[in-house]
């Protein structure tokens, strides 16, 4: 083969000598005269072409990168992973040239945006289908990111309405312990009513919840996804070294093996910043805006009276709680679209199910109607955990034994029972009004407590529905009135 010294010469002297034939130039040259042909032929150069040669590295693995990476769709780092654990004694350069010849030259382009510590976070989700216990489910699950640490937060929910949206969102800020100045998110409907330029209109609700937490909420226009690309990115990377080719027993391993993966995300080098998001993050938190005293995600949307039987119907089904609810209002809340909450009046979570997937069934538990019928007779027991409660409240024992003297034990079991629900200064001041009224009995103490408790709902919350709502009528009624006429707005 010649050299591209020789091709040059061959061309310049036919170029100067046209009259010399090739085999005239193959003498002079010391060539074949096939050879001078081919060069006399050729547009261009003899140039090295280096014979392809698999690295005996990767040469074993070659058919499972293939499948993995072409049939199955998943990540090159993620089969990098796999085949280390196979035995791979290569180089990551190495695998990722081999992977370049196999998929082909890519071009990316996009526009970088920096934000500064508690600047501003993004907020999104996408649905996956997963296998779980054995059948396809769809499952939501929302992402939360921190532009300048890029700390992620992921929640998952079987329901996209708009309050596990806000539950998703606020789970994110109590997990970060603080809420940045703005949240970027897209058009969807439970953000935005209208999202033209001309008409554009945030949806209210959400300007509450920006309100109650004190963010400035900032949207992508339509047709600019590169501008929330902090959390459309790590989407794709959810789903190559998370979502596929795994299963899950039930939806709370899947939730539990979840924050796992956050975990292991928070903890790599990023590949923009490349430090640690959790490293960096101990730069930004003291940025973030502290949390209000209470959360704007709560129960007041729906409202259920318990039977005497103990049960609350909901969506087809029946779902028990506490015997001490019997025939008196509570508050439910669907969370993650996948449990059921129940909620006294006083806002303390009483009973929690899951949700029946199909209606007709009446869910019970039964330690809900543990002590309906009393273990009666043990008053020294009884009074011992009494006292381990409420210490120096040996008064109140002696005067309940006195006038309830046939069955003292059974008001003092329910007495315990309803003390888990409310706080020791709630129980404490019933105690005190028992006194003053001369009335000790479980009835007196759980009557007390329903009216008089402290742990009420957030009073400016409740002023602000019942302002907005209803405006100024006249009419007079007790604050508690609204918390059950309230609908979600």
């Amino acid at each position: 083969m010649i050299t591209m010294e020789d091709w040059v010469t061959i061309k310049n002297l036919k170029k100067h000598r046209p009259d010399l034939g090739t085999r005239k130039i193959a003498e002079l040259l010391g060539f074949s005269r096939n050879t001078v042909k081919k060069a006399l032929a050729s547009e261009s150069g003899p140039h090295y072409k280096r014979t392809p040669k698999m690295n005996p590295q990767i040469e074993p693995f070659k058919d499972y990168i293939y499948e993995r990476l072409m049939v199955k769709k998943l990540r090159g780092s993620r089969v990098l992973r796999e085949i280390i654990s196979k035995g791979y004694k290569g180089s990551r350069s190495a695998f990722y040239r081999y992977i370049a010849k196999i998929k082909g030259p890519t071009v990316r382009t996009f526009q970088p945006y920096q934000t500064g510590p508690g600047e501003q976070a993004q907020f999104d989700w996408s649905p996956y289908t997963v296998l779980i216990a054995g059948k396809l489910t769809r499952v939501i699950v929302f992402t939360y990111i921190l532009g300048f640490s890029r700390k992620r937060i992921y929640e998952a929910s079987l329901s996209t309405t708009q309050g596990a949206v806000f539950e998703a969102l606020e789970e994110s800020f109590h997990q970060t312990g603080g809420v940045p100045e703005r949240i970027q998110t897209d058009n969807a409907k439970c953000f935005v009513t209208n999202c033209s330029k001309k008409n554009f209109k945030w949806n209210q609700r959400y300007l509450q919840f920006a309100g109650h937490y004190g963010f400035t909420p900032t949207r992508s226009l339509p047709g600019h996804p590169w501008s929330k690309g902090k959390v459309e990115n790590p989407f794709s990377y959810l789903e190559d070294h998370f979502i596929k080719e795994n299963q899950f027993f039930s939806f709370e391993d899947f939730l539990d093996r979840l924050k796992v993966f956050q975990k292991e995300v928070n903890t790599r080098v990023h590949g923009t910043t490349h430090q640690r998001p959790d490293e960096l993050f101990e730069q930004e938190k003291d940025m973030l805006t502290e949390l209000p005293t209470c959360r704007y995600v709560d129960v007041k949307e729906q409202v259920r009276k318990v039977t005497a039987d103990c049960l609350i119907s909901f969506e087809g089904n029946r779902y028990s709680v506490p015997w001490q609810f019997a025939c008196r209002e509570v508050w439910v809340k669907v969370s993650k679209g996948y449990y059921l909450t129940v909620h006294s009046s006083q806002n303390v979570a009483i009973a929690t199910h899951r949700l029946a997937p199909t209606k007709g069934n009446v869910i019970i538990k039964q330690e809900h109607y543990r002590n309906h019928k009393i273990d009666r007779g043990n008053w020294e027991r009884l009074c011992q955990m009494f006292l381990h409660l409420f210490p120096h409240q040996e008064w109140f024992l002696k005067k309940l034994k006195v006038q309830k003297r046939i069955n003292p034990s059974y008001h003092l079991t329910q007495i315990l029972e309803v003390c888990k629900f409310y706080h020791p200064d709630d129980m404490r001041k019933a105690f005190k009004a028992s006194e003053d009224y001369n009335v000790f009995s479980a009835v007196f103490i759980q009557g007390f407590l329903e009216n008089h408790s402290q742990l009420q709902l957030d009073i400016s919350r409740l002023n602000y529905y019942t302002q907005s709502t209803y405006g100024n009528t006249g009419i007079k009624r007790r604050l508690q009135y609204y918390q059950f006429t309230t609908k979600e707005q």
